[in-house]
């Protein structure tokens, strides 16, 4: 169940009041019992600057550096001049 805030249309009281989310009820004032309306406000969330997908992934490449492969030519290979 979700908490919605309406406002009454005759006294503008402002009261809460749960239902689920498709159910759309009419709703009346606690106080005057005047019909009353949803009260739509904004959301907490702020998304500011480049944007969180950017910021979210680690720094530096994403690719991942192969360590150097060994040489070849060993110097203390006891195989060496076969």
């Amino acid at each position: 169940m979700a908490h919605y805030d309406y406002r009454c249309t005759s006294c503008s009281t402002v009261f809460e009041v749960e239902h689920g989310m498709t159910e759309h009820p009419q709703v009346t004032c606690p106080v005057c019992g005047a019909p009353a309306d949803k009260v739509f406000s904004s959301s907490g969330i702020e998304f500011k600057g480049s944007g969180f997908y950017n910021t979210d992934q680690r720094g530096g490449s994403s690719t991942t550096k192969a360590s150097a492969a060994p040489s070849s030519g060993c110097e203390n290979c006891p195989h060496k001049g076969e």
